[in-house]
Protein backbone atom coordinates (compact mmCIF):
# COMPACT_ATOMS: atom_id res chain seq x y z
CA UNK A 1 0.00 0.00 0.00
CA UNK A 2 2.77 2.44 0.86
CA UNK A 3 4.58 1.73 -2.35
CA UNK A 4 1.52 2.57 -4.48
CA UNK A 5 0.40 5.79 -2.76
CA UNK A 6 3.77 7.53 -2.62
CA UNK A 7 4.19 7.70 -6.38
CA UNK A 8 0.65 9.14 -6.77
CA UNK A 9 1.46 12.02 -4.41
CA UNK A 10 4.73 12.70 -6.18
CA UNK A 11 3.04 12.53 -9.59
CA UNK A 12 0.29 14.86 -8.44
CA UNK A 13 2.87 17.23 -7.02
CA UNK A 14 4.76 17.26 -10.27
CA UNK A 15 1.60 17.87 -12.35
CA UNK A 16 0.08 20.58 -10.22
CA UNK A 17 2.62 22.43 -8.14
CA UNK A 18 5.46 22.49 -10.63
CA UNK A 19 3.72 21.72 -13.89
CA UNK A 20 4.12 25.30 -15.15
CA UNK A 21 7.92 24.97 -15.00
CA UNK A 22 8.19 21.78 -17.05
CA UNK A 23 9.25 21.90 -20.63
CA UNK A 24 7.76 19.91 -23.46
CA UNK A 25 10.49 17.28 -23.13
CA UNK A 26 9.81 16.71 -19.44
CA UNK A 27 6.11 16.42 -20.19
CA UNK A 28 6.75 13.70 -22.77
CA UNK A 29 8.94 11.48 -20.50
CA UNK A 30 7.57 8.43 -18.79
CA UNK A 31 7.38 8.46 -15.03
CA UNK A 32 8.76 5.19 -13.87
CA UNK A 33 7.14 4.34 -10.69
CA UNK A 34 6.43 1.05 -9.10
CA UNK A 35 3.16 -0.41 -10.14
CA UNK A 36 1.01 0.48 -13.14
CA UNK A 37 1.79 4.02 -14.43
CA UNK A 38 1.05 5.64 -17.77
CA UNK A 39 3.17 8.12 -19.70
CA UNK A 40 2.00 11.72 -19.69
CA UNK A 41 0.69 12.64 -23.14
CA UNK A 42 1.97 15.84 -24.74
CA UNK A 43 -1.57 17.02 -25.60
CA UNK A 44 -2.53 17.20 -21.94
CA UNK A 45 0.22 19.67 -21.05
CA UNK A 46 -1.71 22.58 -22.69
CA UNK A 47 -4.99 21.79 -20.95
CA UNK A 48 -6.43 23.71 -18.09
CA UNK A 49 -5.59 22.25 -14.63
CA UNK A 50 -8.24 20.20 -12.99
CA UNK A 51 -10.60 21.76 -10.50
CA UNK A 52 -9.26 19.34 -7.92
CA UNK A 53 -5.81 20.84 -8.19
CA UNK A 54 -4.69 24.26 -6.96
CA UNK A 55 -2.23 26.52 -8.70
CA UNK A 56 0.32 28.26 -6.63
CA UNK A 57 -0.42 31.99 -6.41
CA UNK A 58 3.24 32.82 -6.72
CA UNK A 59 3.73 30.94 -9.99
CA UNK A 60 3.83 33.20 -13.07
CA UNK A 61 1.37 32.65 -15.91
CA UNK A 62 3.05 32.15 -19.27
CA UNK A 63 0.98 33.22 -22.31
CA UNK A 64 0.89 30.76 -25.10
CA UNK A 65 2.76 31.81 -28.23
CA UNK A 66 0.99 31.96 -31.59
CA UNK A 67 1.57 29.08 -33.89
CA UNK A 68 2.62 29.53 -37.48
CA UNK A 69 0.09 27.13 -38.88
CA UNK A 70 -3.09 28.71 -37.46
CA UNK A 71 -2.07 32.40 -37.12
CA UNK A 72 -3.63 32.60 -33.66
CA UNK A 73 -2.67 35.32 -31.18
CA UNK A 74 -3.48 34.76 -27.57
CA UNK A 75 -5.88 32.01 -28.52
CA UNK A 76 -8.05 34.29 -30.84
CA UNK A 77 -8.23 34.01 -34.65
CA UNK A 78 -7.89 37.17 -36.92
CA UNK A 79 -11.10 38.30 -38.70
CA UNK A 80 -9.55 38.86 -42.17
CA UNK A 81 -6.29 36.94 -42.38
CA UNK A 82 -5.62 37.97 -46.02
CA UNK A 83 -6.06 41.81 -45.59
CA UNK A 84 -3.04 44.04 -44.64
CA UNK A 85 -3.01 46.04 -41.44
CA UNK A 86 -4.12 49.77 -41.30
CA UNK A 87 -0.58 51.31 -41.29
CA UNK A 88 0.36 49.18 -44.26
CA UNK A 89 -2.78 50.33 -46.15
CA UNK A 90 -2.06 54.02 -45.46
CA UNK A 91 1.51 53.69 -46.66
CA UNK A 92 0.41 51.94 -49.84
CA UNK A 93 -2.19 54.68 -50.54
CA UNK A 94 0.47 57.37 -50.11
CA UNK A 95 2.75 55.65 -52.59
CA UNK A 96 -0.07 55.33 -55.14
CA UNK A 97 -1.07 59.02 -54.85
CA UNK A 98 2.52 60.20 -55.15
CA UNK A 99 3.04 58.01 -58.20
CA UNK A 100 -0.15 59.43 -59.75
CA UNK A 101 1.04 63.02 -59.19
CA UNK A 102 4.40 62.28 -60.76
CA UNK A 103 2.71 60.65 -63.75
CA UNK A 104 0.39 63.68 -64.17
CA UNK A 105 3.34 66.08 -64.03
CA UNK A 106 5.23 64.09 -66.63
CA UNK A 107 2.18 63.87 -68.91
CA UNK A 108 1.51 67.65 -68.62
CA UNK A 109 5.14 68.50 -69.40
CA UNK A 110 5.05 66.23 -72.46
CA UNK A 111 1.86 67.90 -73.77
CA UNK A 112 3.29 71.36 -73.15
CA UNK A 113 6.50 70.52 -75.00
CA UNK A 114 4.54 69.14 -77.98
CA UNK A 115 2.29 72.24 -78.14
CA UNK A 116 5.28 74.57 -77.87
CA UNK A 117 4.00 76.14 -74.67
CA UNK A 118 6.00 76.61 -71.48
CA UNK A 119 5.45 73.79 -69.09
CA UNK A 120 3.47 74.56 -65.97
CA UNK A 121 4.70 73.45 -62.60
CA UNK A 122 2.50 71.02 -60.67
CA UNK A 123 2.69 70.06 -57.05
CA UNK A 124 2.05 66.39 -56.18
CA UNK A 125 -1.16 65.67 -54.34
CA UNK A 126 -1.07 65.40 -50.61
CA UNK A 127 -1.05 61.84 -49.34
CA UNK A 128 -3.61 62.61 -46.64
CA UNK A 129 -5.96 65.13 -48.31
CA UNK A 130 -5.65 64.03 -51.93
CA UNK A 131 -5.47 67.69 -53.08
CA UNK A 132 -2.63 69.17 -55.04
CA UNK A 133 -0.74 72.34 -54.11
CA UNK A 134 -1.29 73.50 -57.69
CA UNK A 135 -5.02 73.68 -57.02
CA UNK A 136 -4.40 75.98 -54.07
CA UNK A 137 -2.05 78.06 -56.22
CA UNK A 138 -4.70 78.35 -58.93
CA UNK A 139 -7.31 79.37 -56.36
CA UNK A 140 -4.90 81.96 -54.96
CA UNK A 141 -4.19 83.31 -58.46
CA UNK A 142 -7.92 83.47 -59.15
CA UNK A 143 -8.55 85.38 -55.92
CA UNK A 144 -5.68 87.75 -56.64
CA UNK A 145 -7.03 88.34 -60.14
CA UNK A 146 -10.49 89.04 -58.70
CA UNK A 147 -8.98 91.47 -56.20
CA UNK A 148 -7.04 93.13 -59.02
CA UNK A 149 -10.24 93.45 -61.08
CA UNK A 150 -12.03 94.94 -58.10
CA UNK A 151 -9.18 97.38 -57.57
CA UNK A 152 -9.22 98.42 -61.23
CA UNK A 153 -12.99 98.81 -61.14
CA UNK A 154 -12.79 100.91 -57.99
CA UNK A 155 -10.05 103.01 -59.58
CA UNK A 156 -12.19 103.55 -62.68
CA UNK A 157 -15.20 104.44 -60.52
CA UNK A 158 -13.09 106.88 -58.52
CA UNK A 159 -11.79 108.40 -61.74
CA UNK A 160 -15.31 108.68 -63.13
CA UNK A 161 -16.47 110.27 -59.88
CA UNK A 162 -13.62 112.75 -60.04
CA UNK A 163 -14.43 113.61 -63.66
CA UNK A 164 -18.12 113.99 -62.84
CA UNK A 165 -17.28 116.13 -59.83
CA UNK A 166 -14.97 118.30 -61.94
CA UNK A 167 -17.69 118.65 -64.61
CA UNK A 168 -20.29 119.59 -62.00
CA UNK A 169 -17.93 122.12 -60.46
CA UNK A 170 -17.19 123.59 -63.90
CA UNK A 171 -20.91 123.85 -64.65
CA UNK A 172 -21.50 125.44 -61.26
CA UNK A 173 -18.76 127.97 -61.94
CA UNK A 174 -20.22 128.77 -65.36
CA UNK A 175 -23.69 129.10 -63.87
CA UNK A 176 -22.43 131.31 -61.08
CA UNK A 177 -20.57 133.46 -63.60
CA UNK A 178 -23.71 133.72 -65.75
CA UNK A 179 -25.82 134.56 -62.71
CA UNK A 180 -23.30 137.16 -61.61
CA UNK A 181 -23.31 138.70 -65.08
CA UNK A 182 -27.09 138.67 -65.16
CA UNK A 183 -27.23 140.22 -61.72
CA UNK A 184 -24.79 142.91 -62.80
CA UNK A 185 -26.88 143.58 -65.89
CA UNK A 186 -30.05 143.67 -63.81
CA UNK A 187 -28.46 146.04 -61.33
CA UNK A 188 -27.25 148.24 -64.14
CA UNK A 189 -30.65 148.21 -65.78
CA UNK A 190 -32.31 148.83 -62.42
CA UNK A 191 -29.93 151.71 -61.85
CA UNK A 192 -30.76 153.11 -65.26
CA UNK A 193 -34.45 152.70 -64.55
CA UNK A 194 -34.03 154.41 -61.22
CA UNK A 195 -32.04 157.19 -62.81
CA UNK A 196 -34.59 157.63 -65.58
CA UNK A 197 -37.62 157.00 -63.44
CA UNK A 198 -40.30 159.59 -63.65
CA UNK A 199 -41.39 161.59 -60.67
CA UNK A 200 -44.40 163.73 -59.89
CA UNK A 201 -43.68 167.39 -60.68
CA UNK A 202 -44.74 168.69 -57.25
CA UNK A 203 -46.35 167.78 -53.98
CA UNK A 204 -49.29 169.15 -52.02
CA UNK A 205 -51.55 169.59 -55.01
CA UNK A 206 -55.05 168.79 -56.32
CA UNK A 207 -56.08 168.16 -59.91
CA UNK A 208 -58.41 170.85 -61.30
CA UNK A 209 -58.48 170.17 -65.05
CA UNK A 210 -57.69 167.11 -67.13
CA UNK A 211 -56.57 166.52 -70.71
CA UNK A 212 -59.37 167.02 -73.30
CA UNK A 213 -61.67 169.19 -71.24
CA UNK A 214 -63.54 171.97 -73.08
CA UNK A 215 -64.19 175.42 -71.61
CA UNK A 216 -64.31 179.08 -72.53
CA UNK A 217 -60.97 179.39 -70.79
CA UNK A 218 -59.27 177.59 -73.65
CA UNK A 219 -59.48 178.29 -77.34
CA UNK A 220 -59.87 174.61 -77.89
CA UNK A 221 -59.86 171.55 -75.67
CA UNK A 222 -57.50 171.41 -72.75
CA UNK A 223 -54.09 170.01 -73.82
CA UNK A 224 -52.56 169.32 -70.40
CA UNK A 225 -53.10 168.43 -66.75
CA UNK A 226 -53.51 171.17 -64.10
CA UNK A 227 -52.00 170.78 -60.59
CA UNK A 228 -53.40 173.48 -58.28
CA UNK A 229 -50.98 174.43 -55.48
CA UNK A 230 -50.00 177.52 -53.48
CA UNK A 231 -47.78 180.10 -55.14
CA UNK A 232 -44.11 179.42 -54.64
CA UNK A 233 -44.52 175.60 -54.40
CA UNK A 234 -41.36 174.03 -55.92
CA UNK A 235 -41.77 172.50 -59.38
CA UNK A 236 -39.29 169.69 -60.28
CA UNK A 237 -38.38 167.88 -63.48
CA UNK A 238 -40.27 164.61 -63.93
CA UNK A 239 -37.24 162.93 -65.62
CA UNK A 240 -33.66 163.41 -66.77
CA UNK A 241 -33.19 165.75 -69.67
CA UNK A 242 -31.88 169.02 -71.00
CA UNK A 243 -33.47 172.43 -70.58
CA UNK A 244 -34.46 173.58 -74.02
CA UNK A 245 -36.01 176.97 -73.15
CA UNK A 246 -37.04 179.19 -70.26
CA UNK A 247 -39.34 182.08 -71.39
CA UNK A 248 -42.65 183.86 -71.17
CA UNK A 249 -44.92 182.13 -73.74
CA UNK A 250 -48.16 184.24 -73.92
CA UNK A 251 -51.17 182.22 -72.68
CA UNK A 252 -48.75 179.69 -71.09
CA UNK A 253 -47.12 182.40 -68.99
CA UNK A 254 -43.62 181.65 -67.72
CA UNK A 255 -42.67 178.34 -69.35
CA UNK A 256 -39.79 175.84 -69.02
CA UNK A 257 -39.39 173.12 -71.71
CA UNK A 258 -37.22 170.06 -70.89
CA UNK A 259 -36.28 167.57 -73.62
CA UNK A 260 -35.85 163.96 -72.38
CA UNK A 261 -33.31 161.51 -73.79
CA UNK A 262 -35.92 159.85 -76.02
CA UNK A 263 -36.93 163.22 -77.53
CA UNK A 264 -40.10 163.68 -75.50
CA UNK A 265 -40.69 167.26 -74.41
CA UNK A 266 -42.22 168.18 -71.06
CA UNK A 267 -43.78 171.68 -70.77
CA UNK A 268 -44.03 173.39 -67.36
CA UNK A 269 -46.33 176.48 -67.61
CA UNK A 270 -47.73 179.42 -65.50
CA UNK A 271 -44.56 179.43 -63.33
CA UNK A 272 -43.85 182.22 -60.93
CA UNK A 273 -40.06 181.99 -61.32
CA UNK A 274 -37.24 180.02 -63.04
CA UNK A 275 -34.48 178.00 -61.35
CA UNK A 276 -32.63 176.76 -64.49
CA UNK A 277 -31.23 178.13 -67.75
CA UNK A 278 -31.51 176.91 -71.36
CA UNK A 279 -28.95 174.15 -72.24
CA UNK A 280 -28.64 172.97 -68.65
CA UNK A 281 -28.85 169.24 -67.92
CA UNK A 282 -31.30 168.30 -65.23
CA UNK A 283 -32.19 165.09 -63.42
CA UNK A 284 -35.48 163.75 -62.25
CA UNK A 285 -36.53 165.61 -59.12
CA UNK A 286 -34.34 168.65 -59.80
CA UNK A 287 -36.17 171.99 -59.21
CA UNK A 288 -37.04 174.00 -62.32
CA UNK A 289 -39.03 176.90 -60.74
CA UNK A 290 -42.05 177.65 -58.56
CA UNK A 291 -45.83 177.58 -58.93
CA UNK A 292 -47.43 180.82 -60.19
CA UNK A 293 -50.43 182.21 -62.06
CA UNK A 294 -48.82 183.86 -65.08
CA UNK A 295 -50.42 183.87 -68.55
CA UNK A 296 -54.00 182.72 -69.15
CA UNK A 297 -54.71 181.52 -65.57
CA UNK A 298 -57.44 181.87 -62.98
CA UNK A 299 -55.24 180.91 -60.01
CA UNK A 300 -51.86 179.50 -59.02
CA UNK A 301 -51.34 176.11 -60.62
CA UNK A 302 -48.96 174.11 -62.80
CA UNK A 303 -50.06 173.35 -66.34
CA UNK A 304 -48.15 170.16 -67.41
CA UNK A 305 -48.01 168.95 -71.03
CA UNK A 306 -46.32 165.81 -72.49
CA UNK A 307 -45.35 165.90 -76.17
CA UNK A 308 -43.63 162.70 -77.49
CA UNK A 309 -41.01 163.51 -80.13
CA UNK A 310 -41.79 167.22 -79.68
CA UNK A 311 -45.07 166.62 -81.50
CA UNK A 312 -48.68 166.91 -80.42
CA UNK A 313 -49.64 166.71 -76.78
CA UNK A 314 -50.86 163.47 -75.19
CA UNK A 315 -52.66 162.84 -71.92
CA UNK A 316 -50.16 163.50 -69.09
CA UNK A 317 -52.22 161.42 -66.69
CA UNK A 318 -51.80 158.30 -68.89
CA UNK A 319 -48.07 159.06 -69.40
CA UNK A 320 -47.53 159.26 -65.64
CA UNK A 321 -49.43 156.01 -65.11
CA UNK A 322 -47.24 154.36 -67.77
CA UNK A 323 -44.18 155.27 -65.72
CA UNK A 324 -45.59 153.96 -62.46
CA UNK A 325 -46.96 157.18 -61.11
CA UNK A 326 -50.56 157.91 -60.09
CA UNK A 327 -51.26 161.67 -59.97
Amino acid sequence: MANHRAPKRSASRIGTGEGSELTSQAASTVVSTPGKRKAVKPSRTGRTPSRHTQTSPSAPVVASAPTASTGRTGGRKALFPLLPSAPAAVGAAALVIAATGASTLSHAEDEASVAGEPAKSFTPASAFTGTSGAVSSLELDSRQEAVSRDSRREALEDSADEELKAAVEAQAEERNAALAQLAASAEKYAGEIAENAWQLPLGGYRLTARFGHSSSLWSSTHTGLDFAAPTGTPVVSVANGTVRSTEYAGAYGNQVIVALEDGTEIWYCHLNSFSVSPGESVTGGQQLGTVGSTGNSTGPHLHLEVRPGAGDAVDPYAALLAHGLTP
